[in-house]
Formats: C-alpha cells, structure tokens, sequence
C-alpha cells in the first residue's frame, strides 16, 4: 500500500525541515558559546598589565561572524568568522611604583571595559537562549506530528 500524501509530506518535513532548522540553530549556540568564552576571557583580564616597563598589556578580543549557506539543507548556518582584537587606546594610569610602568610612571591598562562585556555577556546569552528554544520548538513540533500519525 503506497504512503499517503500527508505522510509522504510529513516524513519529508520531518527529515528535512527539523535538520535544517537544527543545524541552524545549532551554528547559533556555537557562535553564541564561542562569543562568551571570549567575553569571560575579556573579563578575566580586564585588569590586568604588561610585565615589562612600557609593555603592551591584554587586548580585548572581538569575535566576527559570517553567513554561510549548507549545500546539503540550503540554509544558512552561521560560521566564525574570525576573532579580532580591539584596536582602540589603552588608557594610561599613573602608577610609579609598579614594575610595568614606564619611564614617566604611567602604566597602560587593557582596553577593556566591564559594563560592556556584561552587556554582550547578557546580549551573548539571551541569543543562546532564543537558539536552544528554537531547538526545543523543533523537536516538539517532530513529536506532535509523530503523534499525528499514530
């Protein structure tokens, strides 16, 4: 007996639809993750200095993303692009007595500021979020059509 259209519709949206919607929102939990680790990075090192008199200290690092489309689903997945650092100044603290001080007693501190990286940290997470419900809907909606055809 041949499949019924309904079921031939569903076993093509459920092989098809499902994955494609998956590994679209599994590229977004990827970037999302990377992103944070990033920001905690940022974070962690957001205070500290040079170890040398002069020295350049840590550069806050920014992560780019790309689109790209899967041949195999045609959906467009989102890719890293590449992760960047932060070309803006370094502030410049007077601190004479500390070893990564310059010849006038300035230190040069991180170009990182902390009410920002919280805020892509909340950004960051609140997409990571949108991506695992997207994924959750996905497969809750497999399941009601599984159901369905019971």
């Amino acid at each position: 007996m041949p499949a019924s259209p309904v079921r031939h519709w569903v076993g093509d949206w459920v092989g098809m639809g499902q994955d494609s919607t998956v590994s679209v929102s599994a590229s977004g939990l990827r970037a999302q993750s990377l992103r944070m680790r990033i920001i905690a990075e940022n974070l962690a090192n957001q205070s500290s200095v040079a170890t040398t008199p002069g020295g350049t200290p840590y550069r806050r690092r920014i992560p780019t993303f790309k689109a790209e489309v899967d041949r195999a689903s045609g959906a467009t997945t989102v890719k890293v692009g590449s992760v960047a650092t932060d070309k803006s100044e370094f502030q410049r603290v007077y601190q004479p007595g500390n070893p990564a001080a310059d010849a006038r007693g300035y230190v040069l501190t991180p170009n990182v500021n902390g009410l920002v990286e919280m805020a892509d940290m909340k950004a960051a997470q609140r997409s990571y979020e949108a991506n695992l419900n997207a994924i959750e809907a996905a497969r809750g909606m497999t399941m009601r059509t599984i159901d369905l055809l019971k």
